[in-house]
């Protein structure tokens, strides 16, 4: 669990990193849209190789990267063997006495799984380029118009910056209480599936408290520096769209049309 790295951020001074919050939480929403409107492995595997060459744009480590996916492979790898098994159609590529595999599960297989990466790297990949700070500006932007319907938009970008930035905590947490009950004669890795699971119940109380704990702490040092919300907020900090940022528009137009040919 050490090695987890969801959610957090990797500081660095590539493109990626420079670029307006607003603008790559724009086309990240866009970027969605296209991945569930491809359908056919060749757009998705367009899609995945933009992915992956923004990824080193960004100039994010492999290992770190991995390590960023590495808790939906499981989510992942149920899918595809989910689509091989219950989906039907074509010739069988594999018969076995209680199991057969079929042309268009195996397809239905390697699409599911490929967008689902697709979808989960690039969110790791805005995680990774841009700081909690900014992610929260970016967000509470986006929302602003919904503002004249008197929903609290700056708290609830707030909230979304605290969750995401509880994420690695959590995990840090996780694995020192972990440690502490393997240390005390806790096993975490004998027995079956049950037995396991019923093992991590030593873990998930002291998680609870620690979390309501650090949550209660983070509230009494807001209120301590005088946090009232957005009521007569100012912004140090001054978000501005740049020409770099102009090409996420010209990247997303290009990439609908590609999609549209290969469609």
């Amino acid at each position: 669990m050490s090695q987890i790295v969801m959610g957090q951020y990797y500081p660095g001074d590539s493109l990626v990193h420079r670029m307006d919050p607003r603008a790559k939480w724009l086309f990240l929403m866009v970027f969605m849209i296209f991945v569930f409107w491809a359908n056919h492995l060749r757009s998705t595997a367009v899609l995945l190789f933009f992915t992956l060459v923004a990824a080193g744009m960004a100039r994010i480590p492999v290992s770190v990267f991995i390590r960023a996916i590495r808790p939906a492979l499981f989510i992942i790898l149920f899918t595809m063997i989910l689509h091989l098994l219950m989906t039907k159609g074509g010739e069988a590529l594999l018969r076995l006495p209680f199991i057969t595999i079929y042309q268009e599960g195996l397809r239905q297989a390697v699409f599911v799984s490929a967008r689902l990466f697709v979808l989960i790297s690039v969110a790791s990949l805005l995680t990774f380029t841009t700081s909690p700070i900014d992610l929260t500006d970016g967000i509470e932007w986006l929302l602003k118009p919904l503002q004249r319907f008197k929903i609290p938009v700056h708290e609830i970008a707030l909230m979304m910056s605290i969750a995401l930035r509880f994420i690695p905590l959590l995990w840090e947490e996780t694995e020192k209480i972990r440690k502490a009950q393997t240390a005390r004669g806790a096993d975490f890795d004998t027995g079956f599936f049950i037995k396991r699971l019923k093992s991590y119940i030593p873990v998930l109380i002291p998680l609870f408290l620690s979390a309501f704990r650090r949550a209660e702490e983070l509230a009494l040092a807001m209120e301590a520096r005088g946090y009232r919300g957005s009521e007569g907020r100012t912004k140090w900090r001054q978000l501005r769209f740049s020409s770099l940022d102009g090409w996420l528009l010209i990247v997303a137009v290009l990439l609908f049309f590609v999609l549209r040919f290969l469609e």
